[in-house]
């Protein structure tokens, strides 16, 4: 039996091992573990006194700061629980410019005169802490020889304990700033745009007669999408474990063209793992709602209840860790490339966004009398104005060298940033355009409170998937994020785009109230103007058509299909005056964050194309000259031709990809990153063509690659 054979056997032979989680009465109190590892406000409440507990939650409230006295009770209190939890450490938890998360961990302990040691954990080291700055990405703010750096406790996000089998820690949400003051990750943006909006919205509620609105919040439900695969297979493969994805591999003789994987039957090992991270994520306090098979082989999604926008983010994080964690107690590697196989679906995280009030309300969501749905329509108003004049920079936040294989492909939505309202949303829209009038609304429909505007239905409308920007009954569906992205930046930058246009929404109606206009005839007036002016970024119709780009640019919509196409909008003018008018982020942290991207692109495709030639000389191109002195030693002669033409073919590719990727131009690094995705991928391309051929033709145990077809399918 060849290698890969066995491999085959022994992958799919998995049993339950006892690593399992354990069964439980879920109908007992004490098997309610949710949030039991999150120092929550009922924690809180328990373990503060009741002064400084009230004191605490003023503060948060309000967004103010906290005085020391106050930081020391709370470290008290947060020491003694986290010790009680088998936590002998802490680590402030923040988020770099690297897409993922950091910590540096201290001891709570320390040692006393007497040769013993104490708990220690004071209000001090809670608010702050001092990692090395000039380590992490930070495109040119910090200096290499400039260290500091500084790790400042997020309180409106709770602390909580990671489990470990020899041991816990106590891990403090924090914001990451530079010793001057930038935001150098992804927290401090993300507060400032949620603070901006806040602002923006509670105007305009005024406006509609919302006196009691303190606060308005973002939330954030992402859909997360990922691959499983056993861990054996992974470890095969150099360029999984280097790159996150398959560098080479043939189309398999079957994909995903039968549409059996979707919503099928989980398999059973997949389906014990799905248990034990939602296990983990509950006692974290994350809110798992759905999970099940996604289109991909192999492929599968996870996905929680909304959160405010901050406490999202973070746990967006905690999930993709406890993903990745949970799959090696089963014999697997969770993958979060947003494209580690060719040919078959590549892995998004839907991005699902709305607003609502400190009184409940979501913005978004239709009415049931019509001074609601006037306010529907005002909001709904601004995300399309927002979206509009902002669609390059949106497409900007999800730009990388891994997207670049997913976007446009029939499986995520095009690069062209567009929004779906739904047939009856779409109706509504352009009957305050016409001034067409409607009939009140029948039964099942929400009548709009003016003769001009129709009835809108409860239920929108069918979703359409190809749409990059979609209006889903409540809320609108941000489907291009990758897979294993933050959804730092692409929240910060909704958010800000929506403070922008409703507070220029929200000025217009004042200044039209201000001058007697009736607040129905105002907001028919701004929605009216908003889609004869944006209305273009409408578009209902199938975003995967060859029509649609063409019908895209007379829109004047922009088609950024790549990563160096798309990252000069983080740049643009309008972009830092936008950021620095809501002070989100200055031109200089704008400027940071571009540099670091930029290089992040380059440094991934040199990564990828060096990793490609040393597989194809050490590991491909061997076992194809094996297979040929195999045909020469059996006489066959006429098989010698073909496989020699594929062995020169790669040679030659091979040759050419060390050659343009020991250029490095000088200059701008945007023309850098150009010259990488032209020239270097270009030729890396050369030589996947040539091995993925040669795969289809060189003897099966002389092949020194998993192939897809084991990887992809065994369970």
């Amino acid at each position: 039996m060849p290698h890969l054979r066995q491999t085959n056997v022994t992958a799919a032979q998995w049993t339950a091992n006892g690593s399992t989680i354990a069964e439980y009465d879920l109908t007992s109190p004490s098997s309610q573990i949710f949030g039991s590892n999150v120092f929550s406000v009922d924690v809180q409440r328990q373990r503060l006194p009741k002064a400084v507990f009230k004191e605490l939650q003023a503060a948060l409230a309000k967004g103010g700061a906290l005085d020391r006295p106050l930081a020391d009770s709370v470290a008290l209190a947060m020491k003694e629980w986290a010790l009680e939890k088998g936590a002998s450490h802490y680590t402030h938890w923040f988020q770099p410019l690297t897409g993922s998360t950091a910590e540096k961990h201290d001891s709570f302990f320390s040692p006393t005169g007497s040769g013993g040691a104490i708990a220690e954990f004071s209000g001090k080291e809670l608010i702050q802490a001092e990692p090395d700055a000039s380590s992490f990405p930070n495109g040119g703010i910090r200096s290499t020889f400039e260290a500091r750096g500084y790790t400042a406790w997020d309180p409106t996000s709770p602390a909580f304990i990671l489990e470990n089998p020899n041991g816990a820690y106590l891990c403090i949400p924090t914001a990451f700033v530079s010793f001057t003051g930038e935001a150098l990750d992804a927290k401090i943006p993300l507060l400032r745009s949620m603070d901006a909006v806040s602002t923006a919205a509670v105007h305009a509620l005024k406006l509609f007669g919302h006196d009691d609105v303190k606060r308005v919040f973002s939330s954030v439900g992402p859909e997360q999408e990922y691959f499983l695969i056993d861990e054996q297979y992974y470890f095969e493969r150099p360029d999984l474990v280097t790159t996150g994805r398959t560098l080479f591999g043939r189309k398999p003789p079957k994909g995903q063209e039968l549409d059996d994987h979707y919503f099928g039957s989980i398999p059973e090992r997949v389906l014990a793992y799905m248990m034990e991270v939602e296990h983990e994520l509950a006692k974290l306090g994350v809110p798992i709602k759905t999970r099940h098979n996604e289109v991909a082989p192999g492929q599968f999604e996870i996905a929680p209840i909304y959160e405010n926008s901050n406490i999202g983010v973070d746990h967006q994080h905690l999930c993709m860790q406890v993903l990745k964690k949970t799959a090696r107690n089963y014999g697997l590697v969770c993958l979060l490339h947003e494209k580690p196989f060719a040919g078959v679906n590549g892995s998004g995280k839907h991005n699902n966004w709305s607003i609502g009030t400190d009184q409940g309300d979501n913005l978004l969501s239709p009415g049931k009398v019509p001074s609601e749905n006037l306010r529907f329509l005002f909001f709904c108003s601004a995300v399309l104005k927002g979206i509009k004049k902002h669609q390059e920079l949106l497409r900007a936040t999800v730009a990388s060298a891994g997207q670049d294989h997913r976007l446009g492909a029939n499986e995520a939505p095009p690069a062209i940033i567009s929004i779906f309202l739904g047939a009856d949303l779409e109706a509504a829209f352009k009957a305050v355009a016409s001034g067409s009038k409607a009939d009140e609304g029948e039964n099942g429909f929400l009548g709009l409170g003016t003769p001009v505007l129709p009835p809108l239905a409860l239920d929108g409308g069918d979703r359409n998937r190809t749409s990059p920007f979609a209006f889903t009954g409540n809320k609108f569906e941000f489907r291009a994020p990758g897979s294993g992205q933050s959804i730092g930046l692409v929240n910060t930058v909704i958010n800000t785009i929506m403070a922008e246009t409703i507070e220029i929404l929200a000025t217009e109606l004042e200044a039209a109230i201000n001058s007697g206009t009736p607040l129905d005839e105002a907001v028919t007036t701004i929605v009216r103007n908003v889609w004869e002016g944006d209305g273009e970024i409408v578009f209902s119709g199938d975003g995967y058509s060859e029509e649609w780009p063409i019908e895209a640019a007379k829109r004047g919509l922009a088609n950024n299909k790549t990563t160096p196409d798309a990252l000069p909008a983080l740049v643009k003018d309008s972009t830092i005056e936008l950021f620095e008018t809501y002070n989100v982020l200055s031109k200089r942290e704008l400027e940071a964050r571009y540099e670091v991207f930029v290089e992040q692109y380059i440094t991934l495709l040199n990564i990828e194309a060096e990793m490609a030639a040393l597989m194809a000389k050490t590991a491909i191109l061997p076992a194809a000259l094996k297979h040929l002195a195999l045909i020469k030693e059996s006489g066959v002669t006429s098989l010698e031709a073909p496989i020699l033409e594929l062995i020169e073919q790669l040679n030659a590719a091979i040759t050419k990809l060390d050659e343009k990727n020991a250029i490095h131009p000088a200059g701008d690094p945007i023309d850098h990153a150009v010259y990488m995705r032209d020239e270097v991928y270009a030729a890396y391309m050369e030589v996947r063509e040539a091995a993925d051929a040669l795969e289809g033709v060189v003897a099966d145990d002389l092949w020194p690659l998993p192939r897809y077809s084991e990887i992809l399918f065994v369970k």
